[in-house]
């Protein structure tokens, strides 16, 4: 009987699992959850356990990342094909007021309503697909100009001080509720994950984003159709900021302009932290999913340190830490490519004549 040595296939495979970007992640948001539970977890007098570990308080986590988890989720592809899309968040909130206006203001359905909502994110991400693929725009300027003009949209149909609330109980079900014991919505993200992950990982359609990220002009040469694929990963990315807006709605039972404010922030950050490169090519919808969990937990987790509710500093703390986060997820994606320039390439062989 042979033994394993450290050489042989069975440790060295144990080795690149325990290496891959996944897997440190997963172990950096048990360390996370851990702590928060040591540290924002106590007992009143009543002996009732309250704080970060109780189930409340994970149920709470779910509702409140939805949103920002199907954000995170629509960037994926975007950023798999080296792009970016800066205007989910403004979306998120003109999809809201959209919705809200079909409602209450034109006396739509709810059902209706939503179709509408759903339409007009898709329409608006197409806005970006046509300046990006028909004019050949950069990524970064056409999503951070349409980041200010969703936003000025939805400010100037709400003139900043409109808010729509007073919507049915049966739809704040899906924001407010339960359903098989977990929140409503987290049936909704579950959804909408185990489909972008069979899109991206399982489909050929899919297979063509890191294509096309790892050289757009490789992969026109190979016959893809670059400019469909692309207006494709931008409009499924408005369309799915309007599925969060829906959700978004439900859970405050308000709509107003300002909604989603800085949420392509925390999106972006998940999707980079999850390691997908900033530059294209590469990265997983997995793990998109683990840097969602990172960043619910540790801006739940600070609401639950005591020394955070005494400095009433939760907000502040969590946005410094979310950026720290991002600049180290880039600066990680970074180095490798630095490392590899640095390195000293072999010499070729010296024929003997």
């Amino acid at each position: 009987m042979s033994v394993a040595t450290p050489t042989s296939p069975a440790p060295r495979a144990w080795l690149a699992l325990l290496r891959r970007h996944e897997t440190i992640l997963l172990l950096v948001l048990v360390a996370e959850w851990l702590f928060f539970y040591w540290a924002g977890t106590s007992t009143n007098r009543r002996g009732v356990v309250v704080g970060f570990g109780t189930l409340d308080r994970q149920f709470d986590i779910l509702r409140h990342t939805c949103e920002i988890g199907l954000l995170a989720l629509a960037l994926t592809p975007v950023i798999l094909t080296a792009g970016i899309d800066l205007s989910v968040g403004s979306l998120l909130g003109l999809c809201a007021i959209v919705f809200g206006g079909l409602w209450r203001d034109v006396g739509l359905s709810i059902p209706l309503a939503m179709a509408l909502t759903l339409t007009c994110g898709a329409a608006a991400g197409g806005l970006n697909a046509v300046l990006i693929t028909a004019l050949r725009l950069p990524p970064l300027i056409v999503t951070l100009g349409t980041f200010s003009l969703f936003r000025g949209l939805a400010e100037a149909i709400t003139r900043g001080a409109v808010t729509y609330t007073d919507f049915p109980t049966g739809f704040l079900a899906l924001g407010q509720e339960r359903a098989l014991g977990l929140p409503t919505q987290a049936w909704v993200f579950a959804f909408a994950a185990v489909a972008v992950w069979l899109l991206v990982h399982r489909t050929t359609l899919g297979r063509s984003f890191r294509a096309i990220g790892f050289s757009p002009e490789g992969a026109r040469y190979a016959g893809l159709p670059v400019n469909r694929r692309l207006a494709f990963v931008y409009i499924l990315a408005g369309f799915i900021a309007a599925v969060a807006a829906v959700i978004y709605t439900a859970r405050l039972g308000q709509a107003k302009a300002d909604a989603g404010l800085g949420y392509e922030l925390f999106a972006i950050t998940a999707v980079v932290l999850g390691g997908t490169s900033i530059f294209g090519g590469a990265g997983s919808v997995h793990g998109t999913l683990l840097g969602v969990a990172a960043i619910a937990v540790l801006k739940n987790g600070l609401a639950s340190l005591p020394i955070v509710i005494r400095l009433n500093a939760a907000e502040e703390l969590s946005g410094v830490l979310t950026g720290a986060l991002l600049l180290v997820a880039l600066t990680a994606s970074v180095i490798p490519r630095i490392v590899s320039r640095l390195r000293p390439r072999p010499a070729p062989p010296v024929s003997v004549p």
